[in-house]
């Protein structure tokens, strides 16, 4: 492969000092100190970490998402989830109506039976037009207020496996442990009170956590809003701050003119704009032909695209140069930054970005670059189904 262009080898790295006090300033919020990330890449490794999580459970469970579909992996969670509501713990579990509206009835019959509190994300009601459109998009799960997950993964037969094939898609995961939990406790907490659930056996818990590591985080609780949500800030934030290198990997990549911008900004000062996107196995070809005049524009700005050829590429990761990551559910698209409930995690830690750098690496080396020549050769028939899905790009 040839050398990157915007990659002078004197130019130095963002600092993690501007970084923090960057993202401290413009998301208004600290970080918590003293934490540990493990990432935890594709279903082989995701799955077995959360249900070995949940069977060490002594208090409590709190799991939110947005995806519970179908499969073995969703009959082991809701056996894993009802055996500990079983043994007295209190379980609480929230589902996006709109994202979980496939998952089998008798799952949650099975976990409400165990003594499970189960509750609807926002039903779908058609007296409740004016949220319908707005959904939480977390995918949150807190163990005994001590440890906690988040990240791209979804409840799913898709998600299982180390994504050999179709069938196994790619994503990325993450176990966190230290003071940050209690920031995604909050992001579960927020949400199921919007639910109509009491919060109050919540709160009890939340003794002050030790540090047991070195990560820094800065925890995004973004909401769903008329223009504006803390998850755009932290994805315009971003491409401000790296100095030699911009990494990007999202499933669905349709961001809005102001945004995309300051990718076409980034490559014109000199740095590397490297985007990860699904290739021909994305499950929603409406939001690749929706992006296509973006993505077009920015090839011709110098930003380089890549696509993912194995398999559906569902993991949400920003790197800045070497120094930090946005991690967490929020994708590069209208709909994570105006639209839906999201929770994003701003990370310090020098390992933690490294083994992301590195997994983006070997990623680019199962995938195929966008070069300007194929993308301006595209027939008649897509670039009509281009215009076709133009208009629907703030909602995919």
């Amino acid at each position: 492969m040839r050398r990157m262009r915007g990659r002078p080898p004197g130019m130095p790295a963002a600092e993690p000092t501007d970084i923090r006090l960057a993202f401290q300033a413009t998301l208004g919020a600290p970080f918590f100190e003293g934490n540990r990330i493990d990432v935890l890449r594709n279903g082989r490794e995701i799955f077995p970490a959360m249900l070995d999580a949940i069977a060490r459970a002594e208090r409590s469970i709190r799991f939110l998402t947005f995806v519970y579909w179908k499969g073995d992996i969703a009959e082991r969670f809701a056996e894993a989830l009802a055996e500990r509501a079983r043994a007295g713990l209190a379980v609480q579990i929230l589902l996006d109506a709109y994202g979980c509206a496939p998952m089998p009835k008798d799952l949650i019959a099975r976990m409400r039976d165990a003594g499970a509190a189960v509750q609807w994300f926002r039903p779908l009601a058609t007296w409740r037009v004016g949220s319908v459109d707005n959904r939480t998009h977390r995918k949150v799960l807190v163990i005994d207020a001590q440890v906690a997950f988040t990240g791209g993964v979804g409840i799913a037969e898709e998600w299982e496996g180390d994504a050999r094939h179709p069938g196994e898609w790619r994503d990325t995961h993450f176990r966190i442990q230290g003071p940050a939990v209690h920031g995604l406790l909050s992001a579960f907490l927020g949400n199921w009170a919007e639910s109509g659930r009491p919060i109050a056996d919540g709160l009890a818990p939340l003794d002050p956590l030790p540090a047991v590591g070195s990560a820094s985080i800065l925890v995004v609780r973004s909401t769903a809003s008329v223009c504006w949500a803390d998850a755009a800030t932290m994805l315009h934030t971003a491409p401000l701050l790296a100095r030699r290198r911009l990494r990007i990997v999202t499933p669905y990549f349709t961001p809005g003119d102001r945004a995309a911008g300051l990718l076409a900004d980034a490559a014109a000062r000199g740095l590397a704009v490297e985007v990860l996107i699904p290739g021909p196995h994305i499950d929603k070809r409406v939001s690749e032909l929706a992006a296509s005049i973006t993505i077009g524009r920015l090839i011709d700005a110098g930003v380089r695209f890549w696509r993912y050829q194995p398999t559906m590429i569902h993991a949400k990761v920003i790197i800045i140069d070497d120094q930090a990551a946005c991690i967490g559910s929020i994708n590069f698209n209208q709909r994570s930054m105006s639209k839906d409930d999201e929770i994003g995690l701003v990370v310090l830690d020098p390992d933690v970005v490294a083994t992301l750098d590195r997994h983006f690496d070997e990623d680019l080396a199962n995938s195929t670059p966008v070069d300007k020549g194929s993308w301006r050769r595209r027939g008649p028939l897509r670039r009509t189904l281009e215009m076709v899905a133009r208009p629907l790009r703030p909602q995919v």
